[in-house]
């Protein structure tokens, strides 16, 4: 059996800087997937040095897996991390062409450490293993890799959404970084929207030949197929989270805080692409159109930072404490306070609980590749007695679960309005919802996820 090497960002080692979710679902299976096959996964340390990815590989083996890492340097940290990745392609890729920069230096930031990892990891890929590049970060890997004369299959996986052809040629080089992705063998988008979009961009700026039935772009030669993989979540894992102490714990701690109201919540990254400020509009519309309810209702929002040295994350920050403020200041009661906004991370254990003890789910992005909250709420649920999941027809999730009270999440009224709904929804359709949404957040998982990729990675 071939074995598997695992190229990403983000590697699940711990306290790895830039690693927000490394230790979840996703690695989890990778996790799996290496001791299944063998192999290493290789990535950023999350550290900083002098040396940068030349200052040599740290190599560490835990539970049968191998990882390897190189730090990287302040610059390649400015230039490729918080400059290309994530201020230019991260909001164009999520269709925020208002917050997308473009840089040349960042641009170059980006090839040469792309260049840097091709190097350090073409020496721990032996003949047959199999080559599984993940993300944005890394997409002109594959082509670095070719260029040093690596023949193995090797695939890629976009795990955020792939922007239309009229947005995506806004980009410098566009048609150089898409050139890139032809060098795999195997490109993966997480909804068939992604795939048309960039199957669309193949015919009608590459010229490339492009069968839509079967994915396969044709070009100068080569062919590559691109497919549709929607990623689930570790089903068994986070089920077994509600048999533990700590997850009854956090469900009771909610429910006795919320003193007999209903509990809406949502948990997401700070990151303008969740919606939060929307989000927030849309409560307070309902609030508006409904003071009344502030006794019926409390919203927790569980909102980690992340990659808090941007600019445009330190504003969304601000913006969402001042709209949560204005809102409780105008409803709050000597009791009573309709919104509880808190600004850390929670075990899975305990957000198990927190979504059990929750009658509504808001799960609202703007924009988003899959959105694994929106499953790991309908998992939580109580089968006898569950909640209402609401969920923005903008999240590749929404694709999946079509019997969630889907939403415009740029509407506040249509917001408004599905939590209105929720509110008062019988517990016959409550059930009928959920029963048909759970069977492909059990089903659908990220281990079925994983076989498939490797599976057709294999060929």
């Amino acid at each position: 059996m071939a074995k598997l090497v695992v190229i990403s960002n983000r590697v699940a080692v711990p306290k790895a800087r830039g690693a927000a979710g490394a230790q979840g679902g996703l690695a989890g299976a990778l996790n799996s997937a290496l001791r299944k096959h063998g192999g290493v996964w290789f990535g950023w340390s999350g550290q900083e040095s002098e040396e940068g990815a030349g200052g040599g590989i740290n190599t560490q083996t835990h539970d049968g897996v191998t990882t390897a890492t190189v730090d990287l340097s302040k610059r390649d940290i400015d230039e490729y991390y918080n400059g290309y990745a994530n201020a230019t392609l991260w909001p164009l890729f999520h269709y925020r062409l208002d917050l997308t920069e473009y840089e040349r230096e960042t641009g170059k930031g980006y090839e040469r450490v792309n260049e840097a990892f091709a190097e350090a990891v073409t020496p721990l890929i032996e003949e047959d293993d199999l080559v599984w590049v993940h993300d944005y970060h890394l997409i002109p890997l594959g082509e670095r890799l070719r260029s040093r004369g690596i023949t193995n299959r090797i695939g890629f996986f976009l795990h955020i959404p792939w922007p239309p052809t009229r947005l995506f040629v806004s980009l410098p080089y566009h048609e150089r970084l898409v050139r890139t992705m032809l060098q795999y063998d195997l490109v993966g988008f997480q909804t068939q929207e992604w795939l048309d979009s960039f199957l669309h961009y193949c015919t009608k700026e590459l010229g490339a030949e492009v069968d839509e039935a079967t994915g396969s772009v044709t070009l100068d030669g080569r062919t590559v197929t691109a497919k549709a993989y929607p990623i689930g979540i570790d089903w068994d894992h986070f089920h077994a989270q509600g048999d533990s102490g700590e997850s009854r714990q956090a469900e009771q701690r909610l429910l006795s805080s919320t003193r007999h109201r209903i509990a809406m919540i949502g948990v997401d990254r700070l990151d303008y692409s969740k919606g939060l400020p929307e989000r927030i509009d849309g409560i307070g519309r309902f609030f508006d159109q409904h003071p009344e309810r502030v006794r019926d209702l409390v919203y927790i929002q569980v909102a980690p930072p992340s990659r808090e040295d941007v600019e445009s994350y330190q504003q969304i920050r601000a913006l969402l404490e001042q709209k949560t403020g204005q809102i409780n200041g105008a409803r709050s009661e000597v009791d009573v306070v309709p919104i509880r906004y808190v600004n850390r991370g929670y075990t899975h254990a305990q957000l198990y609980g927190f979504f059990r003890a929750a009658k509504i789910g808001l799960v609202t992005p703007l924009r988003d590749g899959m959105n694994l909250v929106a499953k790991e709420y309908v998992a939580a649920q109580d089968p006898e007695d569950p909640g209402v999941l609401i969920l923005s027809r903008f999240a590749g999730a929404a694709h999946q679960l079509e019997d969630a009270v889907l939403v415009n999440p740029h509407s506040p009224d249509d917001v408004a309005d599905a939590i209105g709904r929720a509110l008062d929804m019988k517990i016959d359709e409550r059930r009928e919802r959920y029963e048909k949404m759970v069977g492909t957040v059990r089903d659908d998982n990220v281990q079925k996820w994983t076989a498939d990729f490797v599976r057709d990675l294999t060929g």
